[in-house]
């Protein structure tokens, strides 16, 4: 078949990717001139002069991401180097927090929780016993369900160093309104699934490279390789329906998956000619968060790459991560502010104040990254649009209907699904 992918961030690709591997003759679109969507490679420019390759976004990958790894390698990353291994950790600069050990699951967590810094035997119990419950649930709830509702028994220092921080990487949408359907679903994944049979499905995987580096480059590079064509810098005007086919702009197609934004895909598709009114209607309804990613030099080094930060109203970061340590350059953090609401110059003062306050001083504000619409609100009993739209015009990103959250790993199943629907 001839098939055209519109988009070319990591949903985009991984369709890409699986359509040329069914030998279909494959031509992508992307309307930027960088690929990779919303995690993506920025240049930026330090204060000596020199230039250097930072993130439009800080991402965090975990063993359980077992598509997107799969993927990843089978184009020739070596997933090893590019990645940091690290068992689940979320420890604060005090030193406080949640470590699990390098041991199986479900022992890895089981001990991690009784052996968490500064939590009490109250604290454990409550978290053992939640966690015990859900198991025998099958990690199953109302759809109706908040987090907050699903966690009303788990005690406050446990909500405000797991749970919190959890729901907010993951959903991107704090405990009042996010989904507890699907938060269990990213816990048994992410705690009691089998990974991608290298590493723990909990291990973090944090990226030594920029984002560009990590895949969408060396994806374009593979597909070129491969036979298909890259198109960069090219927004697609119209899609339509064409005699058993489609007409992306003017060239003939046999099927055209949309790996574009929520909104640029519905507007494709209410003029394409198809009847698709509820395709549209759920993908326009979806709601968004913003995540703020603060990069900042300094002298200060972390005594981990990561560290999970106590968060409030004038304190938003909830993470931080050492770029030093991860191929960055020497002295650049990044502060991670997940569900953000303020505006840029906002969110960067209070975030160096925060620093600040923690003995990070003399911190200078490097680039201050603000993506409006980085995920959808996942909201209980969200209706998300599904990846058929119509015979050979399929959708895929984060936003279609999944098992998952806004994550890497939802949009690279996406599009690895819509590929599988070809007729």
């Amino acid at each position: 078949m001839k098939a055209a992918i519109v988009g070319a961030g990591w949903a985009g690709l991984a369709a890409a990717l699986a359509a040329v591997r069914d030998g279909h003759d494959v031509a992508l679109f992307e309307a930027s001139r960088t690929l990779g969507g919303r995690a993506r490679a920025l240049p930026v420019r330090l204060p000596d002069g020199a230039s250097a390759v930072i993130d439009n976004g800080q991402h965090i990958f975990i063993g359980a991401y077992s598509q997107t790894l799969r993927v990843m390698r089978e184009i020739g990353i070596d997933c090893e180097r590019v990645l940091l291994r690290l068992p689940l950790t979320l420890r604060f600069p005090d030193g406080g927090g949640l470590a699990l050990p390098d041991w199986p699951a479900p022992w890895d967590a089981a001990i991690g929780v009784l052996f968490a810094t500064g939590w009490s035997w109250r604290d454990k119990v409550s978290l053992l016993r939640a966690m015990t419950r859900w198991k025998r649930a099958r990690f199953e709830c109302g759809q109706a369900e908040s987090v907050a509702a699903l966690c009303e028994s788990i005690t406050p220092r446990v909500m405000g160093e797991l749970i919190e921080p959890l729901c907010v990487s993951a959903l991107n949408t704090p405990v009042e309104r996010a989904s507890a359907q699907v938060f269990l679903r990213v816990l048994r994944d992410g705690l009691f699934g089998p990974g991608d049979g290298r590493w723990r499905a909990s291990n973090l995987l944090l990226p030594c490279c920029d984002l560009g580096t990590l895949f969408p480059d060396a994806a374009s590079r593979w597909l070129q390789e491969h036979g298909a064509i890259v198109h960069t810098a090219r927004r697609v005007q119209a899609v339509t329906s064409d005699a058993g086919g489609w007409r992306v702009d003017d060239e003939r197609f046999d099927a055209v998956v949309l790996a574009c934004p929520a909104r640029e895909a519905a507007r494709l598709v209410e003029n394409s000619g198809v009847a698709a009114d509820e395709w549209v209607q759920r993908a326009n309804a979806l709601q968004y968060e913003a995540i703020a990613t603060v990069y900042a030099l300094g002298e200060h080094r972390l005594p981990l790459p990561l560290l999970a930060l106590r968060s409030g109203p004038a304190a938003p970061a909830q993470f931080v991560f050492d770029r030093a340590q991860l191929g960055g350059p020497a002295g650049l953090l990044a502060f991670v502010v997940s569900a953000s609401l303020g505006d840029h110059d906002t969110l960067e003062r209070q975030v160096l104040a925060q620093a600040q306050a923690l003995g990070w001083g003399g911190l200078t504000p490097l680039q201050t990254v603000v993506e409006r619409r980085a995920t959808f609100a996942c909201a209980p009993g969200i209706r998300r649009p599904a990846i058929l739209v119509a015979r050979g015009l399929l959708a895929c990103g984060d936003y279609v209907q999944g098992p998952y959250p806004s994550t890497l790993e939802g949009a690279v199943r996406s599009g690895l699904e819509a590929v599988s629907q070809f007729t």
